[in-house]
Order: C-alpha cells, then structure tokens, then sequence
C-alpha cells in the first residue's frame, strides 16, 4: 500500500519543527502553514525567496 502522508519540503518540515519546539497547538500550526502558502501564492514565490525588501518591491 502507497503511504498516503504527502511530501513535505524541507523548508514545511523546518517550520513545523520549530512551531512543535514552541508547543504551539496542532490547530495554530495547520493555521500558519495556511497563511505561509496563501502570502507564497500571492507573490507567485516560494517562502526562502520573499524577504520584506522583495515583498515591499513586489508589491508597489
């Protein structure tokens, strides 16, 4: 049987950890990741390539 959990990149599975470091509830984590992948799919870029100088350029 093919393992249903989809892949994560590594960048998903380092803010993963880090939110599981922080003891941050299942329900706030799922709600970040969200948020990360909506701002990603706004700027039409990954997460690692957006910095608040690119984002400030990208969006005037």
């Amino acid at each position: 049987m093919a393992n249903a959990t989809p892949a994560v990149s590594p960048l998903c599975r380092h803010m993963i950890d880090d939110m599981t470091l922080r003891n941050l509830s299942p329900a706030t984590q799922l709600s970040y990741l969200h948020a990360v992948a909506k701002f990603s799919r706004h700027f039409d870029r990954s997460p690692d390539q957006l910095d608040l100088e690119g984002v400030l350029e990208l969006h005037q």
